[in-house]
């Protein structure tokens, strides 16, 4: 029962983003949460704090127009103090430009009694960092802006 009712919150939050409600999803970390997304551009890093996760979903919707995932699986293992839950996606978005591009990814998700600790996500970065140039070629100056990031070992 537990494990179904995480999938249903998890489905909430990736509808929530679709609608362009941040809080939909930033609603669920913990106030000492981490957040990594994968690569070498405007959108990676590692963020330690509510303002600087939030900040990158701002970020992520001004960059990835019309975003909207499908999510393709759901799993969840563990207890309500220590769950891990994969999220395996696949995204369409226009970018500022208007090109329709795709992407496929997978979410780990810790979840303890409740809340979220810890959030990485892997994707196409490749795909990503072809849209984003697409997007300063438009004049999305924020497309080559530094990561969203603090430092390591807690809040900035």
């Amino acid at each position: 029962m537990y494990h179904r009712i995480v999938t249903g919150i998890l489905l909430d939050a990736f509808a929530g983003l679709n609608r362009g409600e941040i809080k939909a999803v930033t609603g669920k970390f913990s106030p000492g949460a981490e957040h990594y997304f994968t690569g070498n551009h405007a959108l990676s890093g590692t963020r330690r704090t509510p303002e600087s996760i939030r900040a990158w979903y701002e970020r992520l919707l001004r960059m990835l127009s019309d975003l909207n995932f499908r999510i393709r699986h759901i799993q969840v293992q563990g207890p309500p103090w220590n769950t891990l839950a994969t999220v395996e996606w696949r995204e369409t978005n226009s970018g500022n430009d208007g090109v329709v591009t795709s992407a496929e990814g997978v979410n780990l998700i810790e979840i303890r009694w409740g809340k979220v600790t810890r959030v990485v996500i892997y994707t196409d970065t490749s795909a990503l960092e072809r849209t984003l140039e697409r997007n300063f070629a438009v004049g999305t100056q924020e497309a080559h802006a530094a990561p969203i990031t603090d430092p390591a070992g807690g809040r900035a």
